[in-house]
């Protein structure tokens, strides 16, 4: 009885599983063809080429199968001076496919954008919807250069080609080294799932080529720049970097407070949700965050504790609406730190505590509760001190050259 079978194709004769394969192991199988040896051309005059073809078996987007001819570059004449040296090459890129296997079964396709639309629905849909907004540009930017090419046709040569025209490209339409990284780094989680769910048998973003990005230093606040940011802001958001500066919370975080988040008696506070546009969710390190604050805050903060509902959020805007991440920097920290001459965010403040307790020899245990990071080389990161024996050393050496420029300067006099 013959097995479930594709539509005879034109020529060839579909065949039977021999008889003592398994049940077990019929299921969910193809009848294959008999035993593939393929077909070998060579083409061109200066620098012939041996061209081999043979066929493979595919799942449609519809749901149904179909036989494709499949070819590849055997190697040229050079390379193969005879037709029986380049058919055993060809008879391994045809055992590589794995078509002669008694478990073959038919590769799906798809193009490009039908599989980034599937993966946007199945995979994409269940990321933080921060992630999921910098994926969909990312994804934007790959469907203006992959398009419609079916997705087993991408290939690492074709992806690097596409990084250096970004990468070369001028003007307004110029592409930065950190979006380069980005745009592949989503690209290798799609074409990941790609190689999972069968569509491709390498993901050809794995070994690609990235220019040089070299990470900015991130701006800082010192004990002093909070003072002034302070002064210079309105209430509650002087009140605002003081709680970020102490606590290293995130601007997200700050957003989500509701006055059940602040225990004025034990002087603790709970971080348990983060804000991003209108939705509120769970913090970055997916569970809450406990720890002190000084008695000093905890009396700054009991105007906005006592006598409110617990669910109220803690900090209000002018309108009295729950804070937005994005508005109360750009309407409220923005304008103070234009006005001091400082550069930075809400970042800075977070930055600039993690140095201050890396000056005070705070235990790294603690560094990690504070600023929510599960990796401590992350924690590391985030210091910027300039330590003792960095400045012994620097002082050593400018006495080795401070005669001689004082020399010079007179000299020039």
């Amino acid at each position: 009885m013959r097995s479930n079978t594709l539509p005879p194709h034109p020529g060839e004769n579909n065949v039977n599983y021999p008889s003592e394969l398994p049940d077990k192991q019929k299921e969910g199988c193809l009848a294959r063809r008999r035993f593939q040896e393929g077909s070998l051309t060579l083409r061109g005059k200066r620098n012939p080429k041996w061209h081999g073809r043979w066929l493979e078996d595919v799942v449609l987007p519809d749901g149904t199968t179909d036989r494709i001819h499949k070819s590849a570059i055997v190697g040229t004449k050079k390379d193969f001076p005879t037709k029986k040296l380049a058919k055993r090459e060809l008879r391994r890129l045809i055992e590589a496919s794995g078509v002669n296997g008694l478990d073959y079964k038919p590769t799906p396709v798809a193009a490009f954008s039908e599989f980034v639309e599937r993966w946007k629905r199945d995979i994409m849909s269940k990321h933080a919807q921060s992630t999921q907004a910098s994926e969909k540009a990312d994804l934007k930017a790959w469907g203006r250069a992959l398009g419609d090419l079916p997705i087993r046709e991408i290939t690492e040569e074709l992806i690097q080609r596409i990084i250096t025209k970004w990468e070369t490209t001028s003007g307004d339409e110029a592409v930065g080294a950190k979006t380069i990284k980005n745009r592949v780094g989503t690209l290798r989680l799609v074409m990941k799932k790609a190689k999972k769910w069968g569509y491709i048998s390498v993901n050809p973003a794995l070994d690609l080529e990235l220019p040089e990005w070299d990470k900015p230093e991130q701006p800082h606040f010192s004990v002093e720049d909070v003072r002034r940011i302070m002064k210079e802001s309105r209430h509650p958001y002087n009140l605002v970097w003081w709680l970020i500066f102490e606590t290293h919370i995130r601007r997200g975080e700050v957003c989500a407070l509701d006055v059940k988040h602040i225990d004025l008696g034990n002087c603790i506070i709970t971080v348990r949700r983060s804000r991003w546009g209108s939705t509120l969710k769970n913090t970055k390190s997916k569970k809450a965050r406990k720890f002190s604050f000084s008695s000093e805050l905890a009396e700054a903060l009991r105007p906005l504790v006592e006598g409110r509902d617990p669910d109220d959020p803690l900090f209000l805007s002018p309108d009295g609406q729950r804070l937005d991440p994005d508005n109360f920097v750009k309407r409220e920290l923005k304008p103070v730190l234009e006005k001091l001459g400082l550069k930075g965010g809400t970042h800075a403040f977070r930055h600039g505590a993690a140095t201050l307790m890396d000056e005070l020899n705070v235990p790294m245990k603690v560094r990690q509760a504070r600023l929510g990071h599960v990796d401590p080389e992350t924690t590391l990161n985030y210091s910027h001190v300039v330590g003792e024996d960095d400045r012994k050393l620097s002082a050593s050496i400018g006495k080795l050259f401070a005669q001689v420029y004082a020399s010079c300067a007179n000299a020039a006099a």
